[in-house]
């Protein structure tokens, strides 16, 4: 598609901020309005629109996209995706080691047991550390504590975690993002199984890049999380 605007702005309107191309209010895509709650989210998606050529290019509004999901699908059904959400921490990563003793499950236990254990205290919970992969459910009263800090969240900040949990595979990672910051840091946290294998046997060019799409996608939700509750 041709670029069909010249300007692309945040504007403050009733009920929020909106992106308006040559003064018109955008549409997600489900053909809602497209009001969001903060003016730095409004800007981030002003910035996509504004870094267009001459031809628009779809794959590059990934704000937008995170925007759009908050309000038209989360709004709708925000239970289905607290759900998703609590379906990670079921199934973390960062609950899921190395034998003891093992090389790979010291570098586990030095990346991931602090992240585990200040999630712990943050939320009055308590996770099952599981050495292979046999899975073992969560304390009831973990799950029923996570629940009631995701039902907190506004959609938007839903929206961002739920792209942080499934590119980290970790709840716990992805609510640190919001609570520590660090998007790098942590994403690295979440791949050291991936890393470490590398390390060993290592990296072809194609899997660098896919691991360089990931990070890149995980930063930028990162971003959009702090820009809602800026």
């Amino acid at each position: 598609m041709k670029r069909f605007y010249k300007n692309a702005a945040a504007a403050r309107i009733d009920g929020g901020w909106q992106v308006q191309l040559d003064g018109r209010g955008i549409r997600t895509q489900g053909g809602g309005q497209q009001v969001v709650p903060t003016e730095a989210v409004a800007q981030l998606l002003a910035g996509e629109w504004a870094a267009q050529g001459d031809k628009i290019d779809p794959k590059s509004f990934v704000f937008r996209d995170l925007a759009d999901l908050a309000l038209d699908t989360i709004a709708n059904d925000r239970a289905a995706t607290v759900a998703k959400l609590l379906a990670y921490a079921e199934t973390d990563t960062l609950c899921y080691r190395a034998e003891p003793g093992e090389p790979l499950f010291e570098r586990q236990d030095a990346l991931w047991e602090p992240l585990v254990k200040a999630c712990e205290q943050r939320h009055t919970a308590r996770f099952e550390r599981i050495s292979g992969i046999i899975h073992r459910p969560q304390p009831e009263t973990t799950m029923a504590a996570l629940r009631t800090r995701l039902e907190r969240e506004s959609d938007f900040t839903l929206a961002a975690l739920l792209t942080l949990a499934s590119l980290s595979a970790s709840l716990i990672v992805a609510l640190a993002v919001l609570e520590e910051g660090e998007a790098e840091r942590l994403f690295a946290a979440a791949n050291a199984e991936e890393d470490w294998q590398a390390e060993l046997w290592g990296s072809d060019w194609e899997a660098e890049k896919v691991r360089a799409l990931r990070l890149e996608a995980f930063q930028r939700a990162a971003e959009f999380a702090a820009a809602v509750r800026t």
